[in-house]
């Protein structure tokens, strides 16, 4: 069992060693006529180090991180929260349902000029932007899970007395879970691309505004450093919520 686990990770590291050895090469070979718009991988690595040591780096990743972390917060609270009343309360569902679907296909980030005519350029907007990229898909998700749930199972817990809060806990939302792990899966990555762009545009501080203030400086290095950390992050928040998913999810699967 451990060899091949081994094995496995063995297989993820050595694509990864491929790549970065041939940027290296390709750069060093001066396959491209302007070295400085195709750094080798060791220059970005000596970036990083120094973007890492000077403070400039890790200030504008913890804004672009608490950003996120409140914006996906409340944004996914509250469309669980209103997912479930809709899920649950047919006459709330279709009160709500002409409203979530005019609102649902409106991309966060076509938010940005009217929020930004509303609440000025400050900590409020890339939030604000976080919780409309993270409210809808969670409310979407949360609600097809629990129309999905069988109402066989509803209909026995009734029958033996149980309340609707009671049956909301122990039945519809553990069985609604793995539908509202999907949407938490994919919007932990979509915030982060989201906030970006929203930095980039409109706000000074932050992992976007340090790739917009290098482009202005034609740092490519610095460019594909703050790109290889949000990929890096990006990947970290979904591998938490498949951990988180196994956790909850294994004995209802």
């Amino acid at each position: 069992m451990k060899k091949n686990k081994n094995f496995y990770l063995l297989w993820e590291v050595v694509p990864l060693l491929i790549f970065f050895g041939l940027w290296e090469v390709t750069s060093r070979i001066n396959l491209f006529p302007e070295k400085i718009f195709f750094p080798p991988f060791s220059q970005v690595v000596r970036e990083f180090w120094y973007l890492s040591i000077s403070g400039v780096l890790g200030p504008n990743l913890l804004s672009s991180l608490i950003r996120v972390l409140i914006g996906f917060f409340l944004g996914s609270f509250s469309g669980l929260l209103i997912g479930i009343i809709m899920g649950w309360n047919e006459k709330i569902d279709k009160a709500l349902s002409p409203v979530i679907s005019l609102l649902y296909p409106i991309p966060a980030l076509g938010w940005l000029p009217l929020l930004m005519l509303w609440f000025g350029i400050g900590e409020i907007l890339p939030i604000l932007i976080i919780f409309i990229c993270s409210f809808f898909p969670i409310l979407y998700n949360t609600l097809t899970g629990i129309k999905n749930v069988n109402k066989n199972y509803i209909y026995a817990a009734k029958i033996l007395g149980s309340s609707d809060i009671r049956i909301i806990y122990t039945i519809v939302l553990p069985l609604a879970l793995p539908y509202i792990f999907t949407g938490l899966k994919l919007e932990a990555g979509m915030a982060w691309r989201v906030i970006l762009a929203a930095e980039m545009v409109a706000i000074p501080t932050g992992i976007g505004a340090l790739m917009m203030k290098a482009e202005s400086l034609l740092r490519i290095d610095i460019i594909i450093v703050c790109l290889i950390i949000l990929g890096v992050v990006c990947l970290s928040f979904e591998k938490i919520f498949i951990l988180l998913e196994n956790k909850f999810t294994a004995k209802w699967r």
